[in-house]
């Protein structure tokens, strides 16, 4: 009997220094190369930011040194269930300007290899 092993992959750790970020949206590092079924996005900044997932409309906002985790669908079979898609990714604006610090956006996805 073939039983079927789902490993967890990261993808590269995605990252905007204080610097970089704007008063709009701005990608945080490049799309994701795999649909991830877990996301880790973390202000490491001094200041509260505002957060998007498809560069034009709020979703969410972060205070210095908050994070937003979410685990979408790890306990899901390849294919099924809820996911970041391929090709999509986080965008990051301030609502205060920052001096200090970066974001950081992990992303987790499964796989049978």
């Amino acid at each position: 009997m073939s039983m079927l092993s789902i490993r967890m992959r990261a993808e590269p750790l995605r990252s905007l220094a204080f610097g970089s970020i704007l008063g709009s949206y701005v990608q945080i590092g490049t799309p994701l190369n795999h649909g991830a079924s877990q996301i880790l996005v973390q202000n490491l900044t001094d200041s509260l930011m505002g957060f998007s997932f498809d560069g034009i409309v709020d979703h969410f906002v972060l205070p210095a040194g908050g994070f937003f985790l979410s685990d979408i669908a790890s306990n899901k079979a390849l294919g099924q269930g809820l996911f970041l898609p391929k090709g999509d990714g986080i965008w990051v604006k301030f609502i205060v300007a920052p001096a200090a610090g970066s974001i950081y956006f992990s992303s987790f996805y499964g796989s049978d290899k």
